[in-house]
């Protein structure tokens, strides 16, 4: 196994184990290794979580990511004037219990989903992300779902695009899968969950 391949495995450890996000994973898995080395793709990653998953997760993570998904479907719906988008580990079929669910909401105004969910009484956390190659940062407000599905809160992220930005959400990987989806293609990666894999891609075809 090559460097990039055991950052890859050890990261892919320390997201499904650990609930870490796939940039921290990689620093934390190359700084554990004394790797001096290019950090592996995402897609890289990603590859080396689900075999993870299929190995120590297998009975355990489709009813997990089933639960995920209908909870971010929940919220969806609830945010729908944002037109929310679900990426991440849920989008991905990747995401166990301890996964966070990622929303990137399209906004014309990106003080109005932190408005909605003040006039909800929501507590939230705000932040901001910084973008390579763009001068504005992302803001970012975080917040704890209940899930009675899997008896414990989730942690929610909502990013906060223009509303431009919508153009290219639907844009694919290198491999031809997409990285998020709308309610529609959410809707009917639930409905694949009990009969078999459903590919992101193939969810989005329908997607106007």
């Amino acid at each position: 196994m090559n460097a990039s391949a055991e950052i890859a495995a050890i990261a892919a450890r320390l997201v499904v184990d650990e609930g870490m996000e796939y940039a921290g994973a990689k620093r934390r898995a190359a700084r554990d290794l004394g790797a001096r080395v290019a950090l592996p793709g995402n897609e890289e990653v990603e590859d080396a979580v689900r075999e993870h998953i299929a190995l120590f997760h297998a009975e355990t993570q489709p009813a997990e990511l089933h639960a995920l998904r209908a909870l971010a479907l929940q919220w969806m719906e609830r945010l729908a004037e944002f037109r929310p988008h679900l990426s991440g580990a849920a989008w991905r079929g990747t995401a166990t219990r301890l996964s966070a669910l990622h929303l990137d909401l399209y906004c014309d105004d990106s003080k109005a989903p932190e408005i909605a969910l003040v006039n909800a009484g929501i507590d939230y956390d705000g932040a901001a992300l910084d973008r390579p190659g763009r001068r504005e940062p992302l803001p970012l407000l975080t917040l704890a779902a209940p899930c009675p599905a899997l008896g414990a809160p989730v942690t929610l992220h909502l990013l906060l695009h223009d509303a431009d930005e919508q153009r290219g959400a639907l844009k694919p990987d290198a491999r031809g899968r997409s990285w998020r989806g709308d309610a529609a293609a959410l809707r009917r990666l639930i409905q694949a969950d009990g009969s078999g894999p459903a590919s992101p891609q193939a969810a989005n075809q329908d997607t106007p």
